[in-house]
């Protein structure tokens, strides 16, 4: 998917202020629908070194938190941040609670969706922490949630769309 339009679907970030990725001054974003009771929940960490290493080159980790699976993200969103940032310091930006699912999933997870996986399945989000590499020409690649934020694969994406 080649679609600089994903990059200005409008959410609502932490403030309660209206965002897109690219009013984050990122030219690439990994956007994650994130969970805090979630067995894959220490993701989290592999997510904030990411965001350190690469922030200084145009990067940044873009988190959704969601309910959607199994209640895991039950909190409000002062309970989510104050999570973040006391277990794992996270320094990305976690944004307001949405759906990925469904008929009242965000419109911006509406639009990832469509991109296919590297096994070329594309449509609902499996899990928390399913990963969506966001290019500055809105082209989009995807890791599904067992593929860990520090693996390989998604190390060379990043790299390669910040070249």
């Amino acid at each position: 998917m080649t679609d600089v339009a994903v990059r200005s679907i409008p959410f609502t970030d932490a403030e309660g202020r209206t965002q897109t990725l690219d009013d984050l001054g990122a030219d690439v974003a990994l956007v994650v629908n994130v969970a805090s009771k979630c067995g894959l929940t220490p993701q989290y960490e592999q997510l904030e070194q990411l965001q350190r290493t690469y922030a200084d080159r145009g990067f940044t980790v873009v988190g959704f938190p969601c309910n959607q699976f199994l209640g895991q993200e039950p909190g409000s969103l002062d309970s989510i941040l104050e999570f973040c940032s006391s277990t794992y310091g996270v320094t990305f930006p976690v944004n307001e609670k949405v759906k990925v699912n469904g008929r009242s999933a965000h419109e911006l997870y509406k639009a990832l969706k469509q991109t296919p996986d590297a096994a070329g399945k594309a449509g609902r989000v499996e899990w928390n922490f399913e990963k969506f590499l966001v290019a500055a020409d809105g082209s989009v690649r995807r890791f599904r949630p067992k593929q860990k934020p520090d693996d390989p694969e998604i190390v060379a994406a990043i790299e390669d769309a910040l070249s």
